[in-house]
């Protein structure tokens, strides 16, 4: 009798994670490790100038970043046309402007596409700095304003308000917890998001779906890009379209991200030099922590729980995370010379709050190249002791998400290296 594939799919991805052995929480466990020194290049020679980290070494390590971790994405689609759809100047009581853009990658208002929702502070003098995020839900959970438009992509059920993998009604503003609008609103900072479904439905199905299709022609290879690449890439057509909006200053948009989306916000600001400023957020393994720590969340248990995120390469490193040509404090010292933020939570394990720490530590070589002073600090921090330097750093008390205090650090960064006057 034959099995159902379903059945057979879900008993392999059974064994597969039965193979992986329970998460190490113990320090004293930690396997020794060499980290390769973001200075040095693939030839031995040491990186002494900043010429010489820009023409040379940061190429080397993107392009080493692609080929074992993320695979490598297309460019800026050249048909790609914006549609705003919706551009209210009195949203939010008066407070606010909502603007919501269709950004077509092919041009055809039938074709892939992805929504972005902006709100920007009437109070503010424009142009406005802003944040470009992703979200889980669907830009409609991140406020309960009724215009904003259900997402029509693909959305996980364990989600409130989800009914066979589609958003309702019931959904609208189900994630606004993790977004304090009104908050960022008053600094005087826009927010703009947009929901990572729809730009790649977040499942193993073989890349069919998504923006992968319009341009993977032919066998994938080793190196093809993975969905975190998907959802990278779509944020920096995001800021194509910022770049467009005269009430955003494009010069300071900072990316930020949370879990999957923080791994994803580091590849997006460590691949697209125009974001100003890169935010993770609880990021853990292929973000911020160090692979090679093992603590946690490893690349192997990743790469079997999640085998679309990265690229197939990624997998030569499960149980072998020495052999990486690179790691994540590499991925950290990429954003040099701008700022860049890295958050940990003190209950979220398994996403190595050390290791995120360490990332930071050892990246800071590479902006002292710069005459920068990187992360002022040798030490982790206690908790809700925030580190501002030019790399920051900051461990909360509390699990896994993005709370109040999160985006609180996360502007005060902001105003620090834009020059703002900080708001209370």
């Amino acid at each position: 009798m034959e099995l159902h594939v379903t059945y057979v799919a879900a008993l392999l991805l059974i064994l597969l994670v039965a193979d992986v052995p329970a998460a190490n929480y113990d320090e004293s466990k930690v396997p020794k490790y060499t980290l390769p020194d973001p200075l040095v290049m693939a030839s031995g020679e040491k990186v002494g100038d900043t010429k010489t980290w820009r023409e040379k070494r940061r190429p080397e390590l993107l392009e080493l970043f692609r080929t074992h971790v993320y695979g490598r994405a297309p460019g800026k689609p050249k048909d790609m046309k914006f549609d705003v759809f919706d551009d209210e100047p009195k949203a939010l009581d008066g407070k606010a402007t909502r603007r919501q853009v269709a950004v077509l990658f092919t041009g055809k208002a039938d074709g892939p596409s992805m929504d972005i929702l902006i709100y920007l502070p009437n109070a503010a003098k424009k142009p406005v700095p802003t944040f470009l995020t992703l979200n889980f839900q669907g830009n409609h959970s991140i406020h309960p304003d009724p215009a904003i438009r259900l997402t029509r992509s693909w959305v996980r059920k364990s989600y409130p308000g989800v009914a066979k993998n589609r958003a309702t009604e019931k959904s609208r503003g189900a994630a606004r917890s993790r977004w304090p609008v009104a908050k960022i609103l008053a600094r005087g900072y826009g927010l703009a998001t947009i929901y990572y479904g729809d730009i790649d439905p977040d499942y193993h199905d073989g890349f069919h779906n998504g923006v992968h299709p319009l341009f993977d022609k032919g066998k994938r290879g080793p190196d093809s890009w993975g969905s975190i690449c998907a959802w990278a890439w779509g944020l920096a057509r995001g800021l194509d379209y910022l770049e467009t909006d005269k009430a955003v200053d494009a010069r300071r948009v900072i990316v930020m991200g949370h879990s999957r989306l923080g791994k994803t916000a580091l590849w997006a600001g460590a691949r697209d030099e125009r974001f100003a400023i890169t935010i993770s957020n609880d990021s853990g393994c292929g973000g911020a922590a160090l692979s090679r720590r093992a603590f946690g969340e490893t690349v192997k248990r990743i790469n079997t729980s999640f085998p679309h995120w990265f690229c197939t390469n990624f997998r030569k490193y499960n149980d072998n995370e020495g052999a990486c040509p690179v790691d994540q404090h590499m991925l950290v010292a990429l954003m040099a010379p701008r700022p860049v933020y890295v958050a940990s939570a003190q209950q979220d394990r398994w996403a190595d709050p050390r290791g995120e720490f360490l990332s930071c530590l050892h990246a800071s070589p590479v902006y002292k190249l710069f005459g920068l002073e990187g992360l002022p600090a040798t030490e982790m921090p206690p908790v809700n002791k925030p580190i501002h330097g030019t790399i920051g750093y900051h461990i909360r008390p509390g699990k896994h998400g993005v709370t109040d205090y999160d985006w609180q650090q996360y502007m005060d960064f902001a105003d620090k290296h834009f020059g703002r006057k900080r708001r209370r």
